[in-house]
């Protein structure tokens, strides 16, 4: 009886390394978790998924990932006077390297 071999990652071919990131997230909460647990914090393109964001930081920034978590972030309510508008939703990726690498942001 032969295993069943999982199918090849999808990369997104519209997508090219310099798309998917769109800003590192510098915020108290994330330098305390890169300097503790070598995760960095990124704002990313909606359409991105995790394959395309680990192959993105692998090649921009020279680093190999041990792990992605990927987060939808909701819009929120903004209101002025009689009118009711929302700010945009977007993607927040929290990247973990391998022990053996840093990313230096500054």
């Amino acid at each position: 009886m032969s295993v069943p071999v999982p199918p090849a990652p999808h990369f997104s071919p519209r997508l090219t390394p310099h798309q998917v990131i769109i800003r590192p997230m510098v915020t108290e909460k994330g330098m305390h978790r890169a300097n503790r647990h070598n995760a960095y914090t990124f704002e990313v393109v909606t359409e991105a998924n995790k394959t395309d964001i680990r192959r993105a930081i692998e090649e921009l920034f020279n680093v190999e990932v041990e792990k992605v978590a990927v987060q939808n972030r909701a819009g929120k309510m903004r209101r002025s006077r009689t009118r009711r508008t929302s700010t945009k939703a977007w993607k927040k990726a929290i990247v973990t390297l391998k022990p053996d690498f840093k990313i230096n942001l500054f």
